[in-house]
């Protein structure tokens, strides 16, 4: 029985499901405009005027990140960068800087690099069709949709994480969303829902139902305005929808973080390359055993073994894998002259000192070193 449990059923009963018809899709949007004008969220603050650069920067601060998370620093970074331009001619290194724990950290860069493109390339205009958003790095269809209704006033449909749950389980949509053919479906559907009058206000009411009433764990759907046409809540069974994605055992790789430490109390950080996990973001110098990190701390001065501590491992979880980290804390006497050069890529800091951007755990590392000399 479909919705019994999260198993994906077959394909072809996704792929032909059909669309609702037009009247089932005013009354849809109805309802959840309706809902929206009474118990939305409307004091966010980058609601509070119709800018598309805030309205751009607040989407991708979301994009897989909840809304109180992303509340301080979407501050924090409008007070540092309140315009396109000042951001496009602010250095990667700052812009990471104020990044720095929200994670996917691609997702600064490539805003830092749609701004420069924005500035130097379309005289500072942002533009307002999803095709040309979609152009710019960091931009996919759904975010472009997003900018495109809520800056534009334009209709756009949107297909994030919310509106998938919601529509997955109002339709009662079987498979998984990320498969290709549950996807194209699903966007199918939006586009139907979606209406060509006030698309803003009804793009920001869907996320703000998924977020609020639709949940994953808890739906409440005694206070949904879908509630009596949702078939999901018609069998009893709301959170057997979406199907959840076929599990697969994380691989897990190990590392060993250097954190080597001079006479002064600074401690040697390394830029990492600007592709790949962690990109442009400062951290701790990586081994994969003691012996390479060692011999790494010996070139850069003389090492006292009574000051070379093993800390306790510790599992850092990314989307892909598990990266088991284990810090080894190196206390030089003395560093050697060539060590005592920096570089673009390689600085000497205090550890309240922060060159750019941080990784979670290099930070919280750093934090346990100032505890450590107070």
């Amino acid at each position: 029985m479909a919705g019994s449990g999260n198993a994906s059923p077959p394909l072809m009963a996704v792929v032909n499901a059909a669309v609702p018809t037009p009247a089932v899709c005013r009354k849809f949007s109805t309802r959840v405009l309706s809902w929206f004008d009474q118990h939305g969220r409307k004091h966010l603050p980058w609601q509070q005027e119709t800018n598309a650069y805030q309205v751009w920067v607040s989407e991708i601060m979301l994009q897989q990140t909840q809304v109180a998370t992303v509340i301080p620093y979407y501050e924090k970074f409008i007070a540092r960068f309140a315009t396109v331009e000042a951001l496009a001619a602010a250095q990667q290194d700052e812009v990471l800087q104020h990044w720095s724990g929200l994670g996917y950290y691609a997702r600064g860069r490539n805003l830092h690099k749609a701004a420069q493109i924005v500035v130097n390339d379309l005289d500072g205009r942002f533009p307002s069709s999803v095709d040309e958003l979609i152009a710019l790095p960091g931009i996919g269809r759904s975010t472009a949709g997003a900018i495109r209704s809520l800056a534009f006033g334009e209709y756009a449909a949107i297909l994030d994480g919310n509106v998938k749950r919601v529509l997955c389980r109002h339709y009662a949509i079987d498979g998984w969303y990320g498969q290709t053919s549950v996807e194209r479906f699903l966007w199918q559907v939006t586009e139907a829902v979606t209406p060509k009058q006030r698309t803003g206000p009804f793009n920001q009411a869907m996320m703000d139902l998924g977020a609020t009433l639709c949940t994953r764990s808890a739906p409440q759907c005694q206070r949904c305005p879908l509630q009596k046409s949702c078939k999901a809540h018609a069998l009893g069974t709301p959170t057997a929808w979406p199907h959840k994605k076929p599990k697969a055992d994380k691989p897990v790789r190990a590392t060993h973080m250097l954190l080597l430490e001079d006479s002064k109390g600074r401690v040697q950080l390394e830029r990492r390359p600007a592709s790949g996990i962690w990109g442009g973001l400062w951290c701790f110098p990586q081994f994969d055993d003691v012996q390479s990190l060692l011999s790494h701390a010996e070139s850069a001065g003389t090492v006292d073994p009574a000051q070379v501590s093993h800390w306790g491992l510790f599992r850092h979880t990314f989307s892909h894998y598990h990266l088991d980290i284990t810090p080894v804390h190196v206390r030089l006497r003395a560093r050697s002259r060539s060590a005592v050069r920096e570089t673009d890529s390689v600085v000497w800091a205090a550890p309240d000192e922060q060159p750019g951007g941080l990784p979670a755990p290099v930070s919280k590392l750093l934090d346990t070193l100032r505890r450590s000399l107070v």
